[in-house]
């Protein structure tokens, strides 16, 4: 997920996105992350293609429904994420939505035991969208690894990626990608156990 220098992945007061996550609509508010170069855009594009599927809040899904209807104005780099990510399978976890749209499915009960339960059914990557999301399945063991991509914008205030405690992470990766961005990938630090051992007389 895109962020800026101080970790933000919208600024104040957001407005409504249409590219790629975030394209601010000049409404009133801070400072917002702008759209990615063609190159980055092209890099994302590349990622999804790999995804085994893509796990949902309510609001970034809804967000991202922009992509379910052709544009005018669309170029081919556009065209092309609409086309990918039309194919990717999508689980939305939401209680207030009464359905989802084309290659979507709903997710009514608890979002960890959803996902741990598609994490041992599928093989391949499963993305998870939304920082919020990110966070309640990270307190719940289950986001193995983080890949942020950082821009060289500060803005100051909004919306964090990292919003609760800060999970136990091991860098294992860092790139430049595209025009402005360093892709950097941790690893989920998992607990060591304890173990105990006993020591018998004789």
């Amino acid at each position: 997920m895109m962020q800026s220098l101080d970790g933000y992945v919208a600024g104040v007061a957001p407005t409504s996105f249409d590219r790629f996550l975030q394209r601010s609509t000049a409404e009133p508010g801070g400072p917002q992350l702008p759209p990615p170069g063609e190159q980055l855009a092209r890099h994302l594009n590349d990622q999804v293609r790999t995804l085994a599927g893509i796990v949902y809040g309510r609001r970034m899904y809804e967000v991202m429904r922009y992509w379910d209807d052709d544009q005018p104005d669309w170029d081919a780099v556009e065209r092309d994420f609409a086309a990918v990510w039309r194919g990717t399978p999508k689980w939305v976890a939401s209680r207030t939505l009464k359905e989802v749209g084309p290659n979507a499915t709903l997710i009514r009960d608890d979002a960890s035991t959803f996902v741990r339960k598609l994490k041992e059914e599928m093989s391949g990557e499963i993305d998870v969208a939304g920082p919020e999301l990110a966070g309640s399945l990270a307190a719940s063991g289950l986001i193995d690894e983080y890949r942020l991509y950082v821009r060289p914008f500060v803005l100051g205030g909004g919306k964090p990626y990292f919003a609760g405690p800060l999970p136990a992470l091991h860098l294992v990766g860092a790139e430049p990608v595209g025009e402005d961005a360093m892709k950097l990938t941790y690893a989920t630090v998992r607990p060591t156990p304890r173990v105990a051992a006993a020591i018998g007389a004789g």
